[in-house]
């Protein structure tokens, strides 16, 4: 079996592996693409994740559906890896369309249902005191407030029930079995798939090849430590081998899982040393933003300032900074 070789290109649908096979959807924000996994079962193919709901994208998704590499067989099932909207947004929409059950853990589900039915006006004003908490300008406290809230926007209404998806289980694709694994960080309870017998790792955003996943402290739980739960989670990925090869949600498969978690590890460390040295006298989340990342559009401060509260809080955690809450501003500073 020759692996990361595709086969020719149509319609965003190439072949990656023996039955195998791989959707590149478009996003309408960065990272601008997403991956998604098709693998056979006995009834049908195995959709995993999906893509924003919009019409370019159910477009594409109506093609794929009806090309010969799928031998005219359906999707019967949907496997959605976390809650962000570049993976769960269309699977509303694949479900009502082909009737497949849509299976996640239970956090992800239950997170993705919950952002579903959020009301702007009750989520608005969190959102903008915990940001002015960051020290974010003026100027972005009034972005958020015209720009509202997007999840609705790229994700389509979910159905009312699911197929649990636990750390451990078997799941049966492309005539063997894959086991799920939970990856945390950069989602709460993200899925995974390994297959031993073929040794491919369905990675989702947990280990990207060329950039690091978004590892945020949001306001729903502003005193998270998603950073040290990534590092965490990332422990169980390095008893695999190292040859896997690995499909992510964004970027190339590749191989060199263990390099590539070494290189993830190495970059969160100088990250947190970094910081660590600015916090030498106080300092708000939002100076954090001038030695973590280069100059950014204003629209990007959230992503940016829920990035530094991560490596913030997890230098808290583990007893280097503390943190000052007297004010109307957070403030951090080395011990």
């Amino acid at each position: 079996m020759i692996l990361g070789v595709e086969a020719a290109v149509a319609d965003g649908l190439s072949t990656v592996a023996p039955d195998l096979l791989r959707v590149k959807v478009p996003l309408p924000f960065p990272p601008r693409e997403v991956n998604a996994w098709l693998l056979p079962g006995p009834d049908g193919w195995t959709l995993i994740d999906s893509g924003v709901d919009d019409a370019p994208t159910r477009a594409l998704y109506e093609r794929v559906l009806a090309d010969r590499r799928l031998g005219g067989r359906p999707v019967d099932r949907l496997l959605v890896t976390h809650f962000h909207p570049d993976h769960v947004g269309l699977a509303g929409w694949l479900h009502a369309r082909t009737g497949a059950e849509i299976h996640m853990s239970r956090v992800e589900w239950m997170q993705a249902r919950l952002l579903l039915n959020e009301r702007p006006d009750e989520v608005i004003p969190q959102l903008v005191s915990h940001f002015g908490r960051c020290g974010a300008p003026e100027a972005f406290l009034g972005f958020l407030e015209q720009r509202g809230i997007f999840y609705h926007q790229w994700v389509g209404p979910l159905p009312r029930r699911y197929h649990r998806l636990q750390e451990g289980e078997r799941v049966s694709l492309a005539g063997t079995a894959w086991r799920v694994m939970i990856g945390e960080g950069h989602a709460p309870e993200m899925v995974c798939l390994y297959s031993a017998e073929r040794r491919i790792l369905i990675a989702a955003d947990q280990i990207l090849e060329r950039i690091s996943p978004h590892i945020g402290t949001h306001p729903s739980d502003p005193r998270a430590d998603p950073l040290g739960a990534f590092l965490l989670s990332l422990e169980k990925f390095e008893a695999l081998p190292e040859d896997t090869f690995v499909l992510p949600s964004h970027g190339e498969p590749f191989h060199g899982l263990h390099a590539r978690i070494a290189a993830l590890r190495a970059h969160h460390a100088d990250r947190l040393s970094m910081l660590l040295d600015f916090c030498a006298v106080p300092r708000t989340a939002m100076d954090t933003l001038d030695v973590l990342f280069r100059p950014l559009p204003m629209e990007q401060f959230g992503f940016a300032l829920s990035e530094a509260l991560a490596h913030l809080h997890h230098l808290e955690r583990l007893g280097k900074i503390d943190r000052d809450l007297s004010g109307h501003q957070w403030t951090f500073v080395r011990r």
